[in-house]
C-alpha cells in the first residue's frame, strides 16, 4: 500500500492556494463538507476539544475525502507533536514560536531521521505502508505560528530553519502582544503582520494566513499561498444572502 498523499503539501509544492477550514469538531460534520472540496480541516487543540483520544475517527474522516488533517496543539513539546502525527494527523500546527531553536524543536519532534527525533512508531496513515518510517517524512506537513511581536524580531532566524512547511503569521496574539488587544485593525498591526508575510515569501518560505473574503485577494497578491477560513463567517454571509433573497417575497 503507498502512503496516502497530502493534499495541502502536494498543493503548496505545485505553488497553488491552499484553504483550510476551521471550525468544524465531528467526523459527521467533516463527512458534509467533503464534497464542497477544501483542502484540508483544521483540528483545534490549543483553542478546542480535539484530544488524542478524538484524532483518530476526526483524521479518518478527513481521509475519506483526500483532505489533510491539520491539528493545532497547544504547547511546542516533541512528544506532542509527534504522539499527534501517530494518531493520525497528516498536519501539525504548532503555536507561539519565537525563535531559530523553538523552530528547530518543532522539526525535531516532527520529523524521523536523519532529520529529527520523532519516536520511531508507526502511524495510523502507516498501516500496511511498505517502508513508511523512510517514506513519512515526505508527506508529514509542519507549521508554526508568528504570532508575537518577538517572534517578528526573530523572523529572519526562524525561517532559516529548513523543513517546516508554512510560517502561518496569526493576527490576534500578534495584536495582543503589540499591546492592542481585539484590535486585529490596528495600522500598526497591519504593517507587521503584511511585513512579516512580505518577509517570509521573499525568504522563499510558505506564508500562511487567516483569511477572509475581504483579505484574500490582497494577500495572494502578497504571495502567501496557505490559508485558514473560519466555517463561522461562511455561514453568516450564507444566511444573509438567503435572508435577502427570502425578503424579495414578501410583498
Amino acid at each position: 500500500m503507498e502512503l496516502r498523499t497530502n493534499r495541502a503539501k502536494d498543493k503548496l509544492a505545485k505553488g497553488e492556494i491552499v484553504t483550510i477550514v476551521s471550525g468544524i469538531t465531528h467526523p459527521d460534520d467533516i463527512d458534509a463538507v467533503g464534497p464542497i472540496g477544501f483542502d484540508g480541516i483544521w483540528l483545534e487543540g490549543e483553542h478546542g476539544a480535539t484530544d488524542a483520544a478524538e484524532i483518530g475517527n476526526l483524521t479518518r474522516a478527513c481521509d475519506i475525502w483526500g483532505m489533510t488533517s491539520v491539528v493545532r496543539v497547544n504547547l511546542n513539546e516533541q512528544g506532542l507533536i509527534y504522539r499527534t502525527f501517530d494518531r493520525g494527523a497528516q498536519a501539525v500546527v504548532v503555536p507561539h514560536v519565537n525563535n531559530g531553536a523553538e523552530a528547530r524543536n518543532v522539526v525535531e519532534g516532527g520529523k524521523f531521521t536523519p532529520i529529527g527525533k520523532r519516536g520511531m512508531f508507526t502511524s495510523r496513515q502507516g498501516y500496511a505502508v511498505d517502508d513508511y518510517l523512510n517514506k513519512a517524512n515526505d508527506e508529514t506537513m509542519l507549521i508554526v505560528l508568528i504570532e508575537d511581536i518577538i517572534a517578528w524580531e526573530n523572523l529572519d532566524e526562524i525561517i532559516a530553519v529548513d523543513d517546516i512547511d508554512v510560517f502561518f503569521v496569526a493576527p490576534s496574539d500578534f495584536a495582543a502582544s503589540m499591546g492592542h488587544i481585539g484590535d486585529l485593525q490596528h495600522p500598526d498591526v497591519i504593517a507587521k503582520i503584511n511585513d512579516s508575510l512580505t518577509r517570509i515569501v521573499s525568504g522563499g518560505r510558505n506564508a500562511g494566513a487567516l483569511a477572509t473574503n475581504e483579505n484574500v485577494a490582497a494577500y495572494v497578491e502578497m504571495g502567501v499561498r496557505f490559508f485558514m477560513t473560519g466555517v463561522g463567517p461562511w455561514i453568516g454571509n450564507g444566511y444573509e444572502s438567503f435572508i435577502t433573497n427570502a425578503k424579495t417575497g414578501i410583498k
